[in-house]
């Protein structure tokens, strides 16, 4: 009743050991302008999330007054949600480069 569950295993550690490892790599020449405008781009982004920060607080604290405050909670949670997937994304292209 084992027999080929144990020949399946066999066979499966026999093609396993066979990959042959692809080592570190290194990065395409060319790659360090990429990754110039890649931070750029992450920096300016992220500045104009805290940018979107910074006007959604101010209307939060001008409509205060009114009793509309609670209405601008939306625009900063995408605010933050944009950080969180920008800072996302450059790390795993960084990761990849």
């Amino acid at each position: 009743m084992l027999g080929p569950v144990v020949g399946a295993l066999s066979t499966a550690t026999l093609t396993l050991t066979n990959v042959p490892d692809p080592g570190q790599g290194e990065a395409p020449p060319g790659m360090e302008g990429f990754l110039q405008l890649l931070s750029w781009t992450k920096w300016i982004a992220l500045g104009i999330c805290v940018l979107g920060l910074m006007v959604a607080g101010a209307l939060m604290a001008i409509n205060a007054r009114r009793g509309e405050g609670g209405e601008h909670l939306g625009r900063i949670g995408m605010a933050l949600a944009g950080v969180v997937v920008i800072s996302g994304a450059y790390f795993v292209v960084g990761a990849l480069a």
